[in-house]
């Protein structure tokens, strides 16, 4: 059997080698962040790093094996942005998992470029912030009263339904990014060939019109509030 690999099981390097620059694996990590902010997932490489870090790409591989190990320390690092509050009162499950649910979307949509890694996390990243964050999640369902097995498909109905939709919504802020235009310009360009082509199709075209002149985004949060208190609500039926 091939032997599971990650950043979190290689054994540390326990000494840095004289000729190597003090790079130290935050640093590396909060750079990476940034480039990966501003330019997208394929724009990363090791020598573009290496070059925003003032140091030759060599030594960021002291620190990483290859661009996959980059990348989970990445995720990791951004997964410790999520807020799950405590659940101390059974009856404050649903206020703790709506707050973690809109935490997890805002991280997402904040650094877009994470969306395409998702399908990885779970039992390919392994990361501290990643598992407290789980755990986390998790006692909310047990906290509402499910039994772990239950609450963890509660859990992970949520954040299919989190994941799904901010996936969506983080590809729009990359390509408004690479257009240079802000929602309201993009939706004043795209609008009027939008209802052209929903014109004989009779429930889009009512559709079209009853959200002609509307804020795309405010939208956008209203849809998101729907779903996710649809989700919770079908998770609430449960505990009945």
């Amino acid at each position: 059997m091939e032997e599971f690999t990650s950043v979190w099981t290689r054994p540390k390097r326990s000494s840095r080698r004289r000729e190597q620059p003090a790079l130290t694996q935050a640093q590396i990590v909060a750079e990476a962040i940034k480039l990966l902010d501003a330019d997208g997932l394929d724009a990363l490489t090791m020598r573009k790093l290496g070059a925003a870090l003032g140091a030759v790409a060599t030594a960021v591989y002291w620190h990483v094996a290859n661009k996959d190990e980059l990348l989970e320390l990445v995720v990791d690092e951004v997964y410790g942005e999520i807020d799950v509050p405590p659940v101390t009162d059974p009856d404050d499950w649903r206020a703790a998992a709506e707050t973690a649910a809109r935490s997890l979307r805002a991280m997402i949509v904040r650094h877009p470029w994470v969306a395409p890694t998702l399908a990885d996390v779970g039992m390919n990243y392994l990361g501290p912030n990643l598992m407290r964050v789980s755990d986390e999640m998790l006692g909310c369902y047990l906290a509402a009263g499910f039994e772990l097995a239950e609450a963890d498909q509660a859990m992970n109905t949520v954040l299919g339904y989190v994941i799904g939709v901010a996936s969506v919504e983080a590809a729009t802020v990359t390509k408004l990014k690479r257009t240079g235009k802000d929602m309201a310009a993009w939706q004043a360009e795209v609008w009027p060939a939008a209802v052209q082509a929903a014109a004989p199709y009779p429930n889009m075209r009512a559709l079209y019109a009853a959200h002609s002149g509307g804020d795309l985004e405010a939208g956008g949060e209203d849809n998101f509030s729907y779903g996710l208190d649809r989700t919770l609500d079908g998770i609430a039926a449960r505990l009945a």
